[in-house]
């Protein structure tokens, strides 16, 4: 991951972006573009990059840095969609993508539900 490679070199950690376990990433971005019975199970762009986010804060993918790439992964998807501004501006601002992460990362796998409404919300603020 090219991305993760480029913010290694901004942390002093030999840790930062190692994966706990090869291809979980691969498999966060399958699971974002699967089918039931033909239809999407996440169809808009927004609903992809929302559970996106969540499942890569919530699987804890790598040693170290598992928030900040998260939130980098999900910027990055939604810019190669074309989704990350509205009229020259972010859809979701810095803050409230820093708020939603650590609010995903402390809530209960119970909330995962309500987690990705409240991400997908602040897309249409």
């Amino acid at each position: 991951m090219t991305m993760v490679s480029h913010m290694r070199d901004s942390f002093d950690t030999d840790v930062f972006g190692v994966e706990k376990e090869k291809g979980k990433v691969n498999g966060i971005i399958s699971v974002i573009y699967q089918s039931v019975f033909g239809e999407d199970a996440y169809p808009s762009i927004e609903e992809k990059a929302s559970n996106l986010l969540y499942f890569m804060i919530k699987d804890h993918l790598f040693a170290d840095g598992c928030k900040r790439i998260a939130a980098s992964l999900f910027l990055e998807f939604l810019e190669r969609n074309d989704a990350l501004l509205r009229d020259g501006n972010k859809r979701i601002g810095d803050g409230e993508l820093v708020a939603i992460t650590l609010m995903i990362a402390e809530s209960n796998p119970e909330e995962k539900d309500v987690m990705v409404k409240l991400v997908m919300n602040l897309f249409n603020m």
